[in-house]
């Protein structure tokens, strides 16, 4: 699965705490945050469409976007793969770097240790590697 940029990541986030949003909604909520214009929100809801990230809807002459991506494998797979890329870390995280998370609620956690757990795995890295080669030939 390809990973979000930082800026879909902050649109993911948006949505999966309110959806469906409309696109000016989407700007103005996130305005402080990306410094956008408009057409910039709306060309990144564009890409993360073309990447299934999300999906429109029209409805009244609005389009209404929806994540079609699952919070917790998202952000489980987001956290791993930047352990592994900035920190060299092959180990499952600590769940406990979350617990103060405003976007990890305490139903969550469990599901994300388990998601961490699975992501650090050998057989989850056989698995990737194996995938990567055959996308290769």
């Amino acid at each position: 699965m390809q990973q979000p940029t930082a800026p879909e990541l902050e649109i993911l986030k948006l949505l999966w705490s309110k959806q469906p949003l409309t696109a000016r909604e989407i700007h103005d909520e996130l305005a402080t945050v990306l410094s956008w214009g408009n057409s910039s929100t709306r060309k990144t809801l564009e890409r993360m469409g073309d990447k299934g990230f999300i999906a429109c809807e029209t409805m009244a002459n609005k389009n209404s976007y929806t994540t079609l991506l699952d919070k917790m494998p998202t952000l489980a797979a987001f956290a791993q793969d930047f352990a592994k890329r900035v920190f060299e870390l092959n180990e499952p995280l600590p769940v406990a770097m979350f617990a103060s998370s405003k976007l990890v609620n305490a139903d969550e956690m469990a599901d994300l240790e388990k998601l961490l757990a699975e992501l650090a795995s050998p057989a989850h890295a056989q698995t990737k590697n194996t995938a990567m080669k055959d996308n290769e030939s």
